[in-house]
């Protein structure tokens, strides 16, 4: 297991090139295992004595050449969806490959190529990111580069590119980032805003004059694949005014800092959750330019995805694997049933439905509440820094949902504010 929680297979090959080899095109073949998600590929030429020699290095997968760099580059990364210049990302499918190596110049002693070859496994993990954000493809300030580099600065490992009636972030995007991308747009209309996220281009006509015209966009945006999330719907300014009937996956109930219209927003899920609806709830900055309050990945918004790609993460989120946090570094909350985590339903034949919580990166005076279909059925005070754990029978207290909030008093703003949460787990 890495640092970043994915498994790794490595394996170190060497190859020998005789001065009789000049010129050839050398392949040292090796077998991709199943269910990668990433290769690395390093090497590094020992010339044997005095000349020195240059060889040329690329990739071909069992079908084609997927990428050539000559001289340019020691190393390269291919993914399921970005590569380094001059390779191709894509399907890295189990089977034969080889790593190219063009014998430019030999000396007469020959040389030695060391190639190091690392696979990045498909891993089920924790990824955090932000599902709210612009740059300068609409009013936003923020380059595409910016955001990514920012985002790679907080640790994080996505980021929705959700520009107000614009597609042209989705086809602009910076390739040479560890950072997921995911495609997205905000429709933007003058009642209300809906995220429209995993397509690069979910509308051909954003603009809207009545309830009908919402439901056709909704219903186009559908139909191309697109993931619907009601933005801010309590905002003081630009709430959604529309029918909270329409299609849609998701709500935003956490935009920004915490303030009044996410506690609106919150006692709504609350209210919808209680009436037996199963609604995944997210976060995202809405961050557009520099400023002391609205900034990247505030919050925080972690998915419990099954790769790390677009595709593995909007299927976390659709599976309800979703924990808020304000900011990449505030409380994590583990929230357990047995084998079931947050997103997940109980099944009925499961009758023992003791609830965990083992909650990290709380400070003292944090106050960690369970939540259930009436309110707060269990909660306590974290006495120093550090996790904090909590058990509870949901089966004795008879509730369909059970979940889990932190509360923080902040200093900055002298307010004890919301801190974390996370989704419900279910109970059939």
């Amino acid at each position: 297991m890495n640092n970043d929680g994915t498994i790794r297979s490595s394996m170190t090959l060497t190859r020998v090139i005789e001065h009789s080899e000049q010129s050839a095109y050398i392949e040292i073949p090796f077998d991709m295992p199943d269910r990668v998600e990433e290769l690395f590929v390093s090497y590094r030429v020992q010339s044997h004595g005095e000349g020195k020699a240059v060889v040329d290095l690329g990739v071909r997968d069992p079908h084609r050449v997927r990428g050539w760099s000559g001289g340019a580059r020691t190393e390269f990364r291919i993914g399921l969806e970005k590569a380094t210049p001059g390779y191709l990302p894509g399907a890295l499918s189990p089977g034969g490959w080889a790593v190219l190596h063009n014998a430019y110049r030999i000396p007469p002693e020959g040389c030695t190529v060391t190639v190091t070859i690392e696979c990045a496994l498909k891993t089920p993990r924790w990824l955090k990111g932000d599902l709210h954000t612009h740059s300068v493809n609409s009013d936003g300030k923020y380059t595409l580069e910016d955001n990514a580099a920012i985002m790679e600065q907080l640790g994080c490992d996505f980021i929705a590119m959700t520009d107000h009636n614009a597609i042209s972030q989705n086809l602009t995007y910076p390739r040479n980032t560890s950072v997921v991308m995911i495609p997205g747009m905000e429709f933007t209309t003058n009642f209300g805003h809906s995220n429209f996220l995993g397509v690069t281009d979910p509308l051909r006509d954003f603009r809207v004059k009545d309830q009908d015209d919402v439901n056709a966009r909704l219903a186009e945006a559908r139909e191309r694949g697109a993931k619907i999330v009601l933005n801010h719907p309590h905002c003081d300014n630009c709430a959604w005014e529309w029918d909270f009937g329409v299609d849609h996956d998701w709500v935003e109930v956490w935009n920004g800092p915490w303030t009044a219209r996410n506690a609106r927003t919150l006692a709504w899920w609350q209210s919808e959750l209680a009436s037996g609806r199963r609604l995944t709830a997210i976060g995202g900055s809405d961050v557009h330019r520099p400023d002391p309050y609205v900034k990247h990945a505030m919050p925080c918004t972690w998915v419990y995805a099954s790769s790390k790609t677009v595709e593995g993460i909007l299927e976390g989120i659709g599976r309800g694997h979703v924990h808020i946090s304000y900011a990449p570094d505030g409380p994590f909350i583990g929230l357990r049933c047995g084998s079931f985590i947050v997103g997940d339903a109980v099944p009925a034949e499961e009758t023992e439905r003791i609830v965990t919580v083992a909650a990290e990166g709380l400070k003292a005076g944090d106050r960690l509440k369970l939540i259930g279909n009436s309110g707060v059925v269990k909660e306590a005070d974290a006495t120093e820094d550090g996790p904090l754990e909590l058990s509870f029978d949901a089966g004795e207290a008879n509730l369909s949902f059970i979940r889990a909030e932190v509360w923080r008093r902040f200093d900055v703003v002298d307010m004890t504010l919301m801190a974390a949460l996370t989704n419900p787990i279910y109970f059939d």
